[in-house]
């Protein structure tokens, strides 16, 4: 009767071990940052035609004031003609267009 009790709390621990380990790795991260919003789909955005709205809701980092100081910088200085020249508008630094140069298009 022991080696029965035994066995069967050995195959319920079991049971439960494999339960909660698939359980967890079926749940979302609780790590996920406000960055990592768009994390698992594509997403591009053309920085020359682009709206300050579709800006900021596109690009890691890029809230409404910077996504409008872009627009206004490409309005009086004229396109883009990479993405390194992003870094040129006020409050844009090299490490933003790094965080985004896979989603920048021109």
């Amino acid at each position: 009767m022991k080696i029965i009790k035994l066995a069967l709390i050995a195959a319920l621990s079991l049971c439960s071990a494999v339960s909660a380990n698939a359980w967890e790795s079926n749940s979302p991260s609780k790590a996920a940052s406000s960055s990592d919003k768009h994390a698992g789909i594509e997403i591009t955005v053309n920085i020359n035609t682009a709206t300050a709205e579709e800006l900021q809701t596109l690009l890691i980092g890029i809230g409404a004031k910077k996504a409008k100081t872009i627009v206004e910088f490409r309005e009086k200085n004229g396109l883009f003609q990479s993405a390194d020249d992003l870094s040129k508008v006020k409050g844009i630094g090299n490490a933003t267009v790094d965080k985004n140069r896979d989603r920048i298009l021109l």
